[in-house]
């Protein structure tokens, strides 16, 4: 009996890992990558370091489909399972604060071992290959379409990514073919993204980074919020904790214009607090000029927005400024709004929401539509946490897809 056909289109984290679990089950497995190489996104992960995944593995760390079919997905290989593989294909790892990394620091080196193992295991990888059409035909195989090129496949895995970073190949050019086997689409925005905002005032304190508490509000109540190290950039926000609020946003965005953002740049602080600090500093700094008087509160920058913005100045006595005025640029402090107009574009995105419904594939991650189809990574419509979430997923539904593909 020949061994099935395995045609991967894609050839990123999830193509490569559903490639060698193809191959590894005796199929013959072919992946058809657009760029010159394989890989190129791998090389771009934590900030390239590659944060390969993260020992506080959760459901709750995923947006899109259902928590408990998540789940489901992550128990068949875990973090435990994906920390055993990599070193099965040589790779040693390091832990940081629960996030996993080469011990090399170096995403090429987990690019290189995948590259290795495919190489091992006799997978083809047909390079400079934009695959644009798939059809499930009448006997069950797959007409898989390149250009002027045609393939056939006893099965098939899209792991083409999403709509991030289009010039590391992916450019939604996956949802098309899904759409060309009857698949419908959850509609894609940009997560883990930088926000950009409708004040003019941010290139005042642009390069500024603090921590601080931010919330999202809709309809005047609180949606989501996180709590980190914010960064403030020219046209907006940007770090960790706006990068895990930016799919909400999105969203959002969607259906209304703006977006109100509530920072509090003293967490730590209670609003009732703010009376009190404002009495001690005029006991111990009521003789200063205003600037003075506000130094050591938060970064220079960011004091100075808070005095011109109630109508202060600086080098004025504080004396003669209405305590009032001195009240408000302290509760700018501990809560600012800031006022969201939209993202960053794609390319600046680490990830893509939205995609292929979970709900039309099944359990091993087989289309409902096209049997003999599968799909693996971001095209599915599930997005992780910063943290290597993403890249746990692209593991897991590689594992999964490709080791189903190569059953018989």
């Amino acid at each position: 009996m020949k061994n099935l056909t395995v045609g991967v289109i894609g050839g990123g984290a999830a193509g490569m890992m559903a490639a060698v679990m193809a191959a590894r089950q005796g199929a013959r497995v072919t992946i058809l990558e657009r760029n010159d190489r394989v890989g190129k996104k791998i090389l771009m992960t934590g900030n390239g370091k590659c944060n390969l995944g993260n020992m506080e593995l959760s459901a709750q760390a995923y947006h899109g489909a259902e928590a408990d079919w998540i789940a489901g997905r992550l128990r068949a290989f875990d973090v435990d399972d994906m920390i055993r593989f990599f070193q099965g294909i040589g790779l040693l790892i390091k832990e940081k604060n629960g996030y996993l990394y080469p011990a090399s620091e170096q995403a090429s080196t987990v690019l290189d071992v995948l590259r290795f193992e495919l190489k091992s295991l006799g997978v083809s990888i047909v390079s400079g290959c934009r695959v644009d059409g798939i059809e499930r035909l009448s006997d069950g195989r797959i007409r898989i379409s390149g250009g002027r090129r045609e393939f056939w496949f006893d099965r098939a895995v899209i792991a083409c990514g999403g709509m991030a970073a289009a010039k590391t190949g992916s450019d939604g050019s996956g949802y098309v073919l899904a759409g060309q086997l009857g698949h419908s689409l959850v509609p894609t925005v940009p997560a883990l993204v930088q926000l950009r905002c409708k004040e003019e005032f941010f290139r005042a304190v642009a390069g500024v980074r603090t921590e601080a508490h931010i919330a999202v509000l809709s309809g005047g109540k609180c949606v989501t919020s996180e709590r980190g190290e914010l960064q403030f950039t020219e046209y907006g926000i940007s770090g960790i904790p706006v990068f895990q609020l930016s799919r909400t946003v999105a969203y959002l965005l969607r259906e209304q214009r703006e977006v109100p953002v509530h920072i509090r740049l003293l967490p730590d602080y209670q609003r009732e607090d703010l009376e009190l600090l404002l009495i001690n500093r005029l006991i111990l700094m009521g003789d200063r000029t205003v600037e003075e008087f506000f130094t050591g509160v938060l970064h220079k920058k960011l004091m100075q927005l808070f005095v011109k913005t109630v109508g202060l100045k600086g080098t004025q006595p504080v004396e003669q400024a209405e305590k009032r005025l001195l009240s408000k640029v302290l509760e700018l402090c501990w809560d600012w709004e800031v006022t969201v107009t939209g993202t960053n574009s794609y390319d600046s995105a680490q990830v893509s929401a939205g995609g292929v419904p979970c709900s039309e594939v099944t359990e091993d991650l087989e289309s409902k539509k096209a049997p003999g189809v599968f799909f693996a990574g971001e095209i599915l419509d599930v997005d992780g946490r910063c943290g290597g979430y993403n890249l746990q997923w692209a593991w897991t539904s590689g594992y999964l897809a490709g080791e189903a593909a190569a059953r018989r």
